[in-house]
């Protein structure tokens, strides 16, 4: 644990890197934790200052904290903000040029970064794993920032999540002996079932768990049903023009939606920007440069904006389509408000049967079909697979492989030896996919007639707070 002289020098540079006087409750206890070199687990509200918890004990020791990151987005918004701090972090991604790469993991054999930012896939890439691996190579520790990404993801969409939990004994093998290697999972969204998933597949030994409630009193919730695809842009533009020059956001599921719906906004006299992964790093770091600074009055966006920009003035937030998980929605409406002022999220649904507005009852059928898709395929590898392997061998077979065995690993059927060599575990048990409960959570959420702010509280484990709960800050509780 850090000392009193200790504690007053980790204030004094906290103070001198952000100019904050003090840490808002818990990062100090967080802080002590990851200093500490104990596992940890951290729930906290978006907005509540999650990065300051890794950054600052990142910076105060010698050698490396990996950040395992999942969006290039992310990343570059972090390390960018760092760099302006004139601090010692860098990131490497698939758009990096290979002189850029060497130029980095140059500083990483040489132990001149703190800070160094990495997508799963690039952390297990040869030429990164084989550099962190050099026993010269000083970590401190793995960050899992976005910790529910794991969740989501891991079985279908990123797989090398799965494999993220074999990476600690990997490492410990290239290191001088008595090393340590704590690991801490950082999440704004994830329930009681995705924090237990978190700890299993990262195998946290005893991790402090430092949980928040996600209630948020200025965050005022509504959802509103629309009969066909006029209404609900309808509904959309009515939102908006209610709150006249405010910074917002407009969430949909696809890129081309993202885009129709821009140029359908723009004869209209908004101030507005598509964003979504498809966009060039320049363009994306541009829309969010003018959205920050209020050129943009608002993005209509995918779910891949948001995690990690900071905007704390952000006064509404239209959900144009319904997130297919609460934890999806719970990221995205934490958007508005941060400053701790009202703001107000609305999600626009299609009534029940879908038969003028189809949209959404479509989306999240084909949802679920890809979702069982994906596992009758892996059911079907499986017959082809060798009892032990190599993953790239595997992947030389199949280039869907990869979603195979996490689907494999998170039904108990297979463990990973280590980050590439896995061993086949068939008589076990397989569990049945949780997309469907997923579905039916935040159908039922969204159809709700009771308090929206207690049902999410239920949702995400907060039951003692929620009892009786009427929080006056949602459609159905009123003002």
């Amino acid at each position: 644990m850090v000392t009193t002289t200790s504690w007053q020098q980790v204030e004094a540079r906290f103070k001198q890197i952000w100019g904050y006087d003090s840490f808002r409750s818990p990062q100090d206890d967080v802080i002590r934790t990851l200093l500490s070199k104990r596992d940890a687990l951290i729930v906290m509200p978006t907005g509540g200052g999650k990065s300051i918890c890794f950054q600052l004990p990142a910076l105060l020791q010698t050698g490396i904290t990996l950040v395992i990151s999942p969006l290039v987005a992310l990343m570059e918004d972090q390390v960018q903000e760092l760099k302006q701090r004139h601090l010692a972090a860098e990131r490497i991604h698939s758009a990096l040029s290979n002189f850029e790469k060497r130029k980095i993991l140059q500083r990483v054999q040489q132990n001149q970064l703190r800070l160094l930012y990495l997508s799963p896939e690039t952390l297990l890439s040869k030429r990164v794993w084989e550099s962190l691996c050099q026993p010269q190579v000083i970590i401190n520790g793995l960050i899992l920032d976005e910790a529910h990404c794991l969740v989501q993801w891991g079985e279908t969409f990123r797989p090398t999540y799965r494999r993220l939990g074999a990476i600690r004994p990997a490492l410990l093998k290239h290191k001088p002996a008595g090393t340590q290697l704590p690991i801490a999972a950082f999440t704004a969204t994830a329930n009681p079932a995705a924090q237990r998933t978190i700890c299993k597949v990262l195998d946290l030994q005893q991790p402090k768990e430092v949980k928040l409630s996600p209630y948020r009193s200025n965050l005022n919730l509504a959802v509103k049903m629309v009969w066909t695809p006029r209404g609900r842009r309808q509904a959309m533009v009515k939102f908006v023009k209610a709150h006249p020059g405010q910074a917002g956001l407009i969430y949909v599921r696809t890129r081309r939606t993202a885009e129709e719906l821009t140029r359908w906004l723009h004869p209209k006299g908004f101030s507005v920007a598509a964003y979504h992964a498809g966009l060039a790093n320049e363009e994306r770091r541009r829309i969010e440069a003018e959205w920050i600074e209020g050129r943009c009055q608002f993005v209509v966006c995918t779910s891949a904006f948001g995690m990690g920009i900071n905007h704390p003035h952000v006064r509404w937030v239209c959900h144009f389509h319904a997130p297919s998980t609460l934890s999806e929605y719970v990221q995205e409406i934490g958007r508005g408000g941060r400053d701790g002022k009202p703001a107000d999220a609305l999600t626009l649904v299609s009534e029940p049967t879908g038969w003028l507005d189809s949209e959404d009852k479509q989306r999240w059928k084909f949802f679920a079909e890809s979702e069982r898709k994906l596992r009758r395929e892996a059911k079907q590898l499986v017959k082809s697979l060798s009892a032990a392997g190599h993953i790239d061998e595997v992947l030389q077979l199949d280039r869907k492989a990869a979603t195979a065995l996490a689907l494999l690993h998170s039904q108990g059927q297979l463990v990973w030896e280590d980050p590439f060599h896995y061993r086949l575990n068939v008589r076990q048990s397989s569990k049945t996919s949780e997309t469907c409960d997923s579905l039916k959570e935040i159908k039922r959420y969204l159809s709700s007639r009771n308090c929206r702010w207690q049902k999410l509280l239920v949702q995400f484990g907060c039951e003692a707070e929620a009892k009786g709960m009427q929080c006056g800050h949602c459609d159905n509780c009123g003002d």
